[in-house]
């Protein structure tokens, strides 16, 4: 007898002696995972026992059920009942068993998995082509034990307590007011979205955080489908080397790699920039991004910019398919948050405005471009506000439309400042505040306020908010 047939019998005599092993492992086995015939026959025939009876059977009842088949011939039937008697109770530590059984069942799966892939290549399997492989393959990937069966209100009182408690690792913004709105920043597993018009800023904002990012030793990973990696890097070069954009040209070799240096000594994190063609790349082209990287540059991010949602593809729906702008965007939407749970980490990318939306010096979430179901998927949602009188004093307005971490209606408008020439955001004086005050708005952490915060004092407060400026 092989490990692996010693790993069935131990299997099929704990299904029928062991009432809390066999209702955990029951969900997750399948008859093809038994090679041998006899115990693949009475596998199932436990199986539809306790689906029936919700019992596990006896070896008398067993032997009963397989003598009421009809496929069955007398070697066959002599052969089972002789594999049922021989079935006994093993005294084996339960957790260990569960463990070995886990690991029997994804062993199992992709090995059947990587069968019918050979089957389907061959030409054996009419009914799939070779696109079903992936699918075969991940779901196989997939296979885990999970014994959880919800929360139990009463019983995991003490868990739901510590819960509460439980410091959240987040990664903050280097703007006191964004701080405030999210309780200290962005929580792994969200979609953060920034809502704006053409030009107002969308691109700028994700530039100014991913640097920020990068100042606090994160790895960054930014998806650009609009602009080349180039043209990104030369707005985060701005942001973090302190020198207007269109100076860069300008700056001699020598100086150029002695900032460089100076930003590579300051931050033990990476970030790295990756372009994809309009319209061309989704999910799973990032997921298989985020492993590539893992293997390649042992890289992995800490959190994700996608420049912008809305020209990415879907890995659900093909282009050019007959489906509306509404179930496409949520689609990708749903997609990218779904990565980000898999990844662990935040996800902030941007979505436009509609006509209406960029007009206007009152956005909502009406004026979410193409889908309504956009905001339905986001954790955080905001809208990014430039008018002339704005324009002319360097400030952008930001209004909350939807917020998971925290109340909406606290802090739901706010200004901050805008540096274009740098692709800098910056925190202006709290008087800057005060012509927007909403019921409820808090004010500036007076910890950070300095008579000389402002417009014209821009670079001295930013510098003050991230010690990786150069």
């Amino acid at each position: 007898m092989n490990q692996s047939q010693s790993i069935e019998r131990t299997a099929l005599s704990n299904l029928i002696s062991n009432e809390d092993y066999a209702r955990k492992v029951i969900p997750f086995l399948k008859g093809d995972y038994f090679k041998v015939r006899e115990e693949r026959i009475v596998f199932e025939e436990i199986q539809k026992f306790v689906d029936k009876y919700k019992k596990i059977p006896t070896k008398t009842a067993l032997e009963i059920e397989v003598e009421n088949r009809k496929d069955l011939n007398q070697d066959d039937h002599d052969k089972i009942v002789k594999l049922i008697t021989s079935l006994d109770s093993t005294n084996v530590d339960l957790e260990w068993l569960l463990d070995t059984t886990e690991k029997f069942c994804k062993d199992k799966a992709i090995y059947n998995a990587i069968v019918e892939g050979v089957e389907i290549i061959d030409g054996k399997d009419k009914k799939r082509t070779p696109d079903a492989i992936p699918d075969i393959l991940t779901d196989a990937l997939a296979v885990s034990f999970d014994n959880s069966v919800g929360h139990d209100y009463l019983a995991d009182g003490q868990q739901r307590y510590d819960y509460y408690h439980k410091k959240e690792e987040k990664i903050p913004f280097d703007l006191e007011f964004f701080n405030k709105i999210t309780k200290g920043g962005l929580p792994p597993k969200t979609l953060n979205i920034a809502l704006a018009g053409t030009g107002v800023g969308k691109s700028l904002f994700m530039c100014h955080v991913a640097s920020s990012c990068l100042a606090q030793g994160k790895n960054v990973l930014y998806i650009t489908m609009e602009m080349a990696e180039e043209k990104i890097a030369e707005r985060i070069d701005a942001n973090l080397m302190n020198v207007e954009i269109q100076n860069l040209p300008q700056l001699p070799k020598m100086m150029f790699n002695d900032k460089l240096t100076q930003i590579r000594k300051k931050t033990s994190g990476k970030l790295i920039i990756k372009e994809y063609p309009t319209a061309s790349a989704h999910s799973g082209h990032f997921r298989g991004l985020i492993k590539e990287l893992a293997i390649k540059k042992s890289f992995k991010p800490d959190i994700v910019f996608i420049d912008y949602l809305n020209i990415c593809a879907s890995s659900r729906f093909k282009g050019g398919a007959n489906i509306n702008s509404y179930t496409i965007i949520k689609s990708i939407a749903e997609e990218l948050r779904g990565l980000a749970v898999e990844t662990n980490v935040p996800f902030m990318s941007a979505t436009q405005t509609t006509r209406t939306g960029f007009v206007s010096s009152d956005i909502g979430l009406e004026d979410t471009s193409e889908s309504f179901g956009l905001p339905a998927t986001a954790d955080l949602m905001f809208a990014l506000i430039s008018t002339e009188a704005l324009e002319e004093i360097g400030q952008m307005q930001v209004k909350q439309l939807k917020n998971r971490y925290n109340d909406p209606s606290m802090n739901k408008r706010f200004v901050v400042g805008v540096d274009r020439s740098k692709m800098r955001l910056y925190d202006v004086e709290s008087q800057a505040q005060e012509g927007i005050v909403d019921n409820g708005q808090e004010k500036l952490n007076r910890e950070f306020d300095e008579p000389s915060f402002g417009k014209d004092t821009k670079d001295k407060k930013y510098e003050r908010f991230s010690k990786l400026k150069v």
